[in-house]
């Protein structure tokens, strides 16, 4: 069993950052959940950019901001020590993630940019079971009902594509296999973001899922070999824009707001992706599309009433400790 760290270590580590949180203003979390899906949004146009299977652009993905990230560990060792249980979890979430970005970025490859992302986005199914499963914490009907709103919304974006594909492909399999796996690293950042701030979380996630990575891609036997110069122009959008931009703003809001009600926000990348896919990859843009656009943001507005969200997002972490 791993050994936690001192009662009044731990409450000396919580109370900053509950006293930040307050302090922050209240529209800077959804400011930076906004930036985060924008950035997120482009990633499967980038895969589809980058001319390389899928775990070899993942493993680009991570690498780009691991090296970016890797001399700010010398800027801040004294500022937070992180313990061995936390240690662990940030590194479970990153192989987890991992997982997602090999699938995900598989199933771009294997059917299109919208229906990967409209079957990777199941994740709020996923963190709202999770929620209500390990910590007791079940989401309001509110919650529910604007889930249901916003996946239809999802589904009706991409019908038109559903019905093309006849057969269930192992794009759309690896894609709902992505969303539970990044379920379980939305869980890992909350669970210990009230303890590790954002660039030390981000930095020892990155590092643990380039690593997952490498091995995947080395034990599959694919190539890491960049094929051509507009792939590293790709990569680097993709490692640096997606990924380093994209989860640094999203960590920073999960700190701040519920995992459910991130994850259901995330949503928003459907319709953004859809609009992308369609200027940029030549996957027109239907009237259902643009129907289940405004479904998506419907439903992300009903599941996001909620009174005080950063206390919300602090009371959830502190009970989850006390049952440990």
């Amino acid at each position: 069993m791993v050994q936690s760290a001192p009662a009044e270590h731990t409450a000396d580590a919580i109370a900053p950052t509950m006293t930040d949180s307050r302090n922050t203003h209240g529209l800077w979390p959804y400011l930076a959940l906004a930036a985060g899906i924008i950035c997120i949004a482009w990633s499967a146009i980038f895969v589809r950019w980058t001319d390389m299977p899928g775990p070899a652009s993942a493993f680009y993905r991570m690498l780009i901001p691991a090296v970016v990230l890797l001399p700010t560990f010398f800027f801040d060792r004294g500022a937070n020590r992180i313990n061995l249980q936390t240690l662990l979890i940030i590194a479970v979430g990153g192989l987890f993630f991992s997982f997602d970005l090999a699938l995900y970025n598989t199933s771009i490859l294997l059917t299109s940019a919208a229906n990967a992302t409209v079957l990777g986005n199941n994740t709020p199914v996923v963190v709202g079971l999770l929620a209500w499963l390990l910590f007791r914490k079940r989401p309001s009907m509110a919650f529910w009902l604007g889930l249901v709103l916003a996946f239809a919304g999802s589904l009706v974006i991409v019908w038109g594509d559903l019905l093309r594909h006849v057969k269930f492909g192992s794009g759309d399999a690896m894609a709902l296999g992505a969303a539970a796996c990044f379920a379980v690293y939305l869980m890992a950042t909350e669970k210990v973001r009230a303890t590790t701030s954002t660039l030390a979380f981000l930095r020892l996630a990155i590092i643990s899922s380039t690593l997952a990575l490498l091995f995947i891609n080395l034990s599959l036997g694919i190539s890491l070999a960049i094929p051509h110069r507009h792939s590293w122009a790709a990569l680097l959008a993709l490692g640096l824009i997606s990924q380093l931009g994209g989860y640094l703003a999203l960590t920073y809001a999960l700190g701040h707001l519920p995992a459910t009600i991130t994850s259901v926000t995330l949503l928003i990348q459907v319709p953004l992706t859809a609009v992308l896919a369609a200027v940029l990859l030549a996957e027109p843009l239907a009237a259902s599309q643009i129907l289940g656009g405004a479904l998506v943001l419907l439903g992300v507005g009903l599941a996001n009433r909620r009174s005080r969200p950063a206390e919300e997002a602090n009371a959830t972490l502190c009970e989850a400790a006390e049952h440990e």
